[in-house]
């Protein structure tokens, strides 16, 4: 096993939230939420054909959370959980995942909608979400069964 990996950012995610307080919960609680990608000059080649994409898959470093809690206390329950059963941003790496509208693309700058991450958050990678290679029939949702359909 490596002792140590390194990413490093590819962009930067810039969107209305100044704080982890003021950004929604998830990408399905921020409809209309307007942000923007500004991607590194060393990576415009890779932005060929994402135009032709309604959605992407954004994944970003939780740059200012710190440290980590094996056990965390998730939105919509109040009984604490293992972190791995959760979307909480205090995990051992701090790598958060969203998917978003893709607007449009122009050059380096790529316009987003239904964005849930705070300003400046360091961009990872991008994919295209692709509904067929995320399909799974049979889905189970743990804990949270109870509490999705409390909610709809």
């Amino acid at each position: 096993m490596t002792d140590q990996i390194i990413f490093n950012p590819i962009g930067t995610i810039y969107t209305p939230f100044e704080t982890p307080q003021e950004a929604p919960i998830q990408p399905s609680r921020s409809k209309g939420a307007i942000g923007r990608i500004e991607l590194l000059p060393e990576y415009e080649n890779g932005l060929d054909d994402l135009d032709g994409f309604s959605h992407i898959i954004l994944l970003y470093y939780f740059h200012l959370s710190s440290g980590y809690d094996l056990k965390v206390n998730p939105f919509l329950d109040n009984t604490l959980r293992g972190v791995f059963a959760t979307r909480a941003p205090r995990r051992p790496n701090g790598i958060g995942l969203s998917t978003v509208r893709l607007i449009r693309v122009e050059g380096l700058a790529l316009h987003i909608q239904d964005i849930d991450v705070v300003d400046g958050t360091p961009l990872l990678d991008i994919k295209p979400y692709v509904p067929e290679f995320q399909s799974t029939p049979e889905i189970r949702l743990g804990w949270l069964t109870d509490k999705l359909k409390r909610k709809s």
